[in-house]
């Protein structure tokens, strides 16, 4: 461990955020690095915990306590080779993740957890900053040769660890950008795209071959694939929308959460856009959700100059601190405060979305809601019933619709033939193969919407597996055993 007494003696410090008025007039990131010998001083709070509870709240089984350590002693080489050892992009995690590892961090029980996700991110920085983060080709070629569809998180940690195990990688990927929602999801004020641009590159030194603009089941034939490579990974995520089957859903101005997201990233890449511009400049502007991907739209609207936002969730309020249904070292559901929050617009909950009235040229102007009521029924389900006298109206001239994904989408499972679970996933077995032999799936395809932590952990895990099939004996590839989640 570092400082036996650091939990007592060193209070806890995050990073600075830039100022609010300074930060909503560009894409830059959000927060400001922390010094150095900041750094080393919060590594001093992770404490001898003696059973280390951090590494079953992280997917990947982080060694937390160990770079920590290493970090306090100055030795961040061999930080970097620990953090490595569990983790291939540590910087999409420490920019992305909300932290599920400091949620089970034993200070969390009654005061603030080690910044985990902080040390990690200065670990990468700093490995980046001196050189020690360098293209990684296997020693030797094994003649076997792996496709990967879809390069996200899942699909590039699949593909690394592929290729160092000495396989041949190809990586399909139906955008004209690798990364998948880490290029065009994710805000570049939360992680600009240079983390995945280096990594990318990486991954091209190290011998991965890219194949853009090739989207497989709809104009490239994933059978032709089956037959060019010995194993086939699906890492296609989870990306069909959840929809809104409501009056005046078809109205211009109510839009997929990603759609916008998307058109921002590709703004922010200099790309010229076809037809009318997505932008929330002006507008009025309600978003449907309350996760993440609401968050990453607030935020984006406020840099676009909003006239107002307001986000509405369906769900109640979750309170500010504990909550008994998710106790520790449970991820908590809490009131959770982001950057994007600080910067402004309005929250309010409970509130369920009737239907959408727009003009004579078909544009969306209201959005007509009711409150409602929640309450668990006899079989401890939870139920809602409506408010009377609570209709609300809201003004609108761009609605975006951040309420989730209902799985991957189909066309590609129904080329392969896949079997599907309960909830529309790719079903697969505990070494990650589907219902088609030679045929693998990680990911959000398979576990549902998810982290990009988790998308991480499984293909890393998918790799090891498909490396003992191609190979026929147990993989040199670290891995670990994750829980099944949500296969059914």
């Amino acid at each position: 461990m570092a400082d036996p007494r650091g939990f007592l003696n060193v209070e806890p410090q995050k990073p600075t955020p830039r100022p609010v008025h300074l930060r909503i007039r560009d894409y830059d990131e959000l927060y400001q690095p922390m010094p150095t010998e900041s750094t080393r001083a919060q590594a001093t709070r992770c404490m001898d915990c003696g059973i280390p509870f951090c590494h079953t709240g992280c997917p990947l089984g982080n060694r937390i306590p160990d770079w920590n350590d290493l970090v306090y002693r100055n030795r961040w080489k061999e930080a970097l080779a620990a953090l490595h050892d569990t983790n291939n992009f540590p910087e999409f995690t420490g920019k992305t993740c909300p932290a599920p590892c400091e949620a089970s961090c034993v200070l969390a029980l009654n005061g603030t957890a080690v910044t985990i996700k902080t040390i990690e991110q200065a670990i990468v920085d700093r490995g980046w900053e001196m050189g020690w983060i360098v293209p990684e080709p296997p020693r030797h070629e094994t003649g076997k040769s792996v496709g990967i569809i879809g390069s996200g998180p899942a699909g590039l940690a699949a593909a690394q660890q592929l290729r160092r195990a000495g396989h041949a990688v190809t990586v399909y990927e139906r955008a004209d950008r690798a990364g998948g929602l880490l290029t065009y999801g994710i805000p570049d004020f939360k992680m600009a795209k240079d983390y995945v641009t280096r990594r990318v590159d990486q991954l091209l030194a190290e011998g991965v071959e890219f194949v853009l603009n090739a989207d497989v089941g709809v104009t490239t034939d994933p059978q032709e694939l089956r037959r060019r490579h010995d194993a086939l990974l699906l890492t296609v995520g989870a990306t069909k929308p959840r929809e809104l089957d409501i009056p005046g859903r078809r109205l211009k101005g109510v839009e997929q959460a990603m759609t916008f997201l998307t058109a921002q990233n590709r703004r922010g890449f200099g790309d010229a856009l076809d037809g009318e511009s997505l932008t929330a400049t002006g507008k009025n502007v309600i978003i449907i959700g309350g996760g993440d991907t609401a968050a990453d739209c607030l935020g984006t609207c406020h840099r676009q100059g909003a006239k107002s936002v307001l986000q509405l969730d369906y769900n109640p309020c979750p309170p500010e601190d504990m909550n008994p249904e998710t106790p520790w070292p449970l991820w908590p559901k809490i009131l959770r405060i982001t950057p994007a929050h600080e910067e402004g617009g309005k929250r309010d909950w409970q509130i369920k979305t009737q239907n959408f009235a727009g003009d004579d040229q078909g544009r969306v102007t209201e959005l007509h809601a009711v409150r409602i009521h929640h309450y668990y029924d006899k079989e401890g389900e939870r139920q809602f019933e409506e408010l009377h006298g609570s209709e609300l109206v809201f003004p609108c001239e761009l609605v975006l619709l951040a309420i989730g994904f209902s799985g991957p989408e189909q066309s590609l499972p129904e080329r392969l033939g896949l079997a599907l679970t309960t909830s529309g996933a790719i079903r697969s077995d505990g070494k990650y193969a589907t219902s088609v032999p030679g045929v693998f799936a990680a990911g959000d395809c398979r576990r549902g919407q998810s982290l990009v932590v988790w998308a991480i952990a499984e293909g890393r895990e998918a790799a090891r597996h498909i490396d003992e099939s191609l190979t026929g004996r147990p993989s040199r590839l670290r891995g670990r055993d994750l829980p099944l989640g949500l296969i059914r």
